[in-house]
Parts: structure tokens; sequence; C-alpha cells
């Protein structure tokens, strides 16, 4: 059976890690595809060059500010995403992620957007 994680890691063949996870919650934000899809057009490769966040996650973090629409709530959730992100997979930052400076992959982009995606379903299914 397919589920969202699956489709989020699919996605991110033909986008990058945000645009993937965004988009495969746009029903449950309230936007189209064609938004999500703007939405996370700035935030690949650790918003734009590898050293920021993972794109996955700040997705995510997206999907819970549409969702939640309160930034107290959404904060708290995705305090808890990114702790259980980093325990999960060693790091958030997408540069540690595909071991730019370690020569170490943690973590495939497509598991990355996985990952924060099953993450992102515990909270908003709550």
């Amino acid at each position: 059976m397919e589920t969202r994680k699956h489709i989020a890691a699919e996605k991110k063949k033909t986008c990058n890690c945000a645009q993937a996870v965004i988009a495969t919650y746009a029903d449950l934000a309230g936007i189209t595809e064609e938004q999500a899809m703007a939405l996370g057009s700035a935030f690949g490769s650790g918003m734009g060059n590898m050293e920021g966040t993972c794109g996955a996650l700040t997705g995510a973090a997206v999907v819970l500010g549409l969702i939640k629409r309160d930034k107290i709530q959404a904060r708290k959730c995705m305090i808890r995403i990114m702790n259980d992100f980093q325990a999960r997979n060693g790091a958030t930052q997408c540069k540690a992620l595909k071991g730019v400076e370690t020569g170490q992959l943690l973590r495939s982009c497509e598991d990355c957007v996985a990952d924060a995606s099953e993450l992102l379903e515990q909270h908003i299914s709550k």
C-alpha cells in the first residue's frame, strides 16, 4: 500500500525536497499542487546552497503552518519533528546529511523526504 511518505519520496525524483513534501500534503494544507511547488521552490538544497536546514524539513514546517494555523502549536510540533529527524539521521542540515565536508552520506534525499513526511504525518493526524 502506498503511503504519503512513499508518494513524497517518488515526487522527489522531479522536484526539490521541500516541494516534494509540500506537494504531497497540498490537499490537507488547502492549497493546489501548483501553489505547493511555488512555495517550496527556494527551499531545496538547504535553502538554495546546501548550508541550511534540509529542504524536506522546511517543507514539513510550511505544511505544519498551513494546517495548524497556530504558531505555538506549529512550533511545538516542528521541534519534535526536528529532534526525531536528528535522532534518526544524525543531522538536520542538508550539508551534513549529504556528507559535503566528510564525504560520508548520512541519508539520501528520497529517504530524508520519506522521514520528514512520516514525522509530519504523526503530528498532523493528532
